[in-house]
């Protein structure tokens, strides 16, 4: 009995410091790796988030740009930090792309991450050259089905989101197109414009106002419509249910990480994400806002690797 006394009450004590230590957190810097280059997007909103808490908390959460591997650089090094809230991942979609597109997976993402929140997307579009006579959805589809193989998509490169992502579309809306592969997305924009190719996934900040002379936007790619073309209709909505893709950027920390850090992490990002002027800073960049608590966003990251693995195996994209 007086064993059994004993280990209850180191048990109570192990708890009650280990509450007294959340909530102290943080009590020192924070380090935010973000596994792409400084001065994009994802680097922008990952510095706006940091700098807003280190206003709320009084401690600096510094980001450090870790880019390489199609971002798998950055995030094992995040894997292999402790799991004590004090480095985290601010990392793009690519995280579940990465796991799709190699031989040997370099992360399990489910079992060496903690998602705390996805944060903010960049919804991508479906654009055409002008030349092509389809100005919806239906029309290209038909189009398409009329003509196999006349028309063609351009990407990033091989097995990039934009690659990835008319190859969803045709194997949903039943339709062939010949694949011109780039060396990155503003290249695949360029020849778009120049009518090399007829059709391209891009995210709406590249297909800017001022081409509209020679592209046509025709649908959202995202769920929902993008509060930076309202009018927009979705491709779901368009004839094609179930079409959804976009490149997210969220919050991350190593496997293991306390629940309450998480949660503790969650509440003040959301907190500051409903901020005005966030939500307006956000939307310049080119975003629409998410905000999806830590099990929708586990659950997005299962679906977007699972998709993402069948689309490269049907459509036979070679691993790297």
């Amino acid at each position: 009995m007086k064993r059994m006394l004993a280990a209850g009450a180191a048990i109570l004590l192990f708890l009650m410091y280990a509450s007294l230590a959340h909530a102290d957190y943080p009590d020192r810097p924070v380090r935010i790796v973000v596994p792409v280059a400084a001065g994009g997007g994802v680097d922008v909103l990952a510095r706006l988030l940091a700098q807003a808490l280190s206003e709320r908390w009084g401690q600096h959460f510094v980001v450090e740009n870790r880019p390489g591997a199609a971002g798998i650089i950055g995030t094992r090094s995040v894997i292999a930090s402790p799991p004590d809230g004090y480095t985290l991942l601010y990392s793009p979609s690519s995280l579940a792309l990465a796991v799709a597109v190699n031989k040997s997976p370099p992360y399990d993402v489910a079992r060496d991450l903690s998602p705390v929140i996805n944060v903010a997307v960049s919804p991508y579009a479906l654009a055409l050259h002008t030349g092509v006579p389809a100005a919806s959805v239906s029309e290209l589809v038909a189009y398409a089905r009329a003509n196999p193989n006349a028309l063609s998509y351009g990407s990033a490169g091989i097995g990039s989101a934009s690659h990835l992502a008319a190859e969803l579309f045709k194997s949903m809306a039943g339709i062939e197109m010949v694949h011109v592969p780039n060396k990155g997305m503003n290249p695949a924009v360029v020849d778009l414009l120049a009518g090399e190719v007829q059709v391209l996934f891009a995210s709406i900040p590249a297909l800017q106002a001022e081409h509209a002379d020679r592209v046509r936007v025709i649908a959202v790619a995202e769920s929902r419509r993008s509060a930076l073309m309202p009018a927009l209709p979705t491709i779901a909505e368009s004839g094609i249910p179930g079409f959804a893709v976009g490149n997210w950027a969220g919050l991350l920390g190593p496997a293991a990480m306390d629940a309450q850090i998480v949660a503790t992490l969650h509440d003040a990002v959301v907190s500051i994400l409903d901020s005005a002027e966030m939500q307006a800073r956000i939307k310049t960049l080119g975003y629409d806002l998410i905000a999806s608590p830590p099990r929708e966003f586990a659950a997005q990251l299962a679906s977007d690797i699972a998709r993402w693995s069948d689309v490269v195996k049907r459509a036979k994209i070679p691993l790297n």
